[in-house]
């Protein structure tokens, strides 16, 4: 017998719209950044179809460590299950270099899809990675990276759980390596291409006309890519823009101004920031859930 957890994972799973369906409808997909359960439930509220499980904010909200190779596949599948389970947008799951060596890259791609992820995205870093738009990363060489890929995509069990390709090059060995990179992931059977840390509007033009495949973007506000309008990176090629760090930054200034406030007043009288309202905020967590199971049972 199922229990009441496993039905109703598969019961939103059913209404999730196929993640390559929605990247065919020729408009930008775009899926921002969630990191907890609060996040994933706001956004997904908002009728997003995708969301992006960002691996940088899981880490700093779970964890409070940098995004620095320091979790490991049994923080982030965790994190994953319990996200994917609550919403009904489908979760591209951020899944580093795949956690080790090629048997891992199998375990990590069968454990995401088994959480419920529409696709996992892996990257062609050393162990211990860092996150792109910081420096100091190093790649391994491109045959082991691109050996990577293969073992994912024919690890997967479903054609529609995409592989999300990520290669960091272009920081340190420039945008011709990145592209070497990118054309032998699409060849090894990559689904989606991420060129990590373009630093112009010419660089992602040049990316955006070199692969018929998906193309994704990462819009990290303060990062090293240019932060353009939805229309502008749709024209350059992109197909899917993440925003892997934009709620954490603003709840994380929200939070700030908020406890200052607090602390300086010692009363949450008058704050000048504006607060989720409590009503709603029982709403989104499914309080009503309790008391009508209240009233019928207690």
């Amino acid at each position: 017998m199922s229990s009441p957890g496993s039905e109703e994972t598969a019961g939103r799973a059913a209404i999730r719209r196929s993640l390559p369906d929605l990247l065919r409808q020729g408009r930008l997909l775009a899926a921002p950044g969630v990191f907890d359960m609060v996040s994933a439930k706001l956004a997904d509220s908002q009728g997003f179809d995708a969301l992006y499980m960002s691996g940088f904010a899981v880490v700093a909200s779970h964890m409070g460590l940098p995004d620095a190779g320091l979790a490991t596949y049994s923080d982030m599948v965790g994190r994953l299950q319990a996200i994917a389970g609550s919403v009904k947008a489908a979760v591209i799951a951020d899944g580093d270099t795949g956690f080790g060596g090629l048997l891992n890259v199998e375990r990590t791609v069968q454990g995401y899809e088994a959480a419920g992820a529409a696709a996992i995205q892996l990257e062609d870093q050393e162990f211990p990675k860092k996150c792109g738009h910081t420096p100091g990363r190093r790649v391994i060489p491109l045959e082991e990276a691109a050996r990577k890929i293969a073992v994912a995509a024919a690890s997967r069990r479903s054609k529609d759980f995409l592989i999300v390709a990520r290669t960091d090059a272009r920081t340190a060995h420039g945008l011709d390596e990145a592209l070497r990179r990118a054309e032998a992931f699409a060849k090894a059977g990559a689904d989606v291409l991420f060129v990590e840390a373009l630093e112009s509007e010419a660089e992602m033009e040049k990316v955006g006309k070199a692969f018929d495949l998906p193309l994704l973007i990462n819009v990290v506000e303060g990062g090293k890519t240019p932060v353009l309008p939805a229309e502008r990176l749709l024209a350059l090629g992109f197909r899917l823009a993440i925003f892997p760090v934009t709620g954490l930054l603003a709840a994380a200034a929200a939070l700030q101004a908020t406890y200052a406030a607090i602390k300086a007043t010692g009363s949450s009288a008058g704050l000048a920031q504006p607060l989720y309202p409590f009503a709603d905020f029982t709403r989104l967590m499914d309080f009503q859930r309790v008391w009508d199971f209240e009233k019928r049972w207690a």
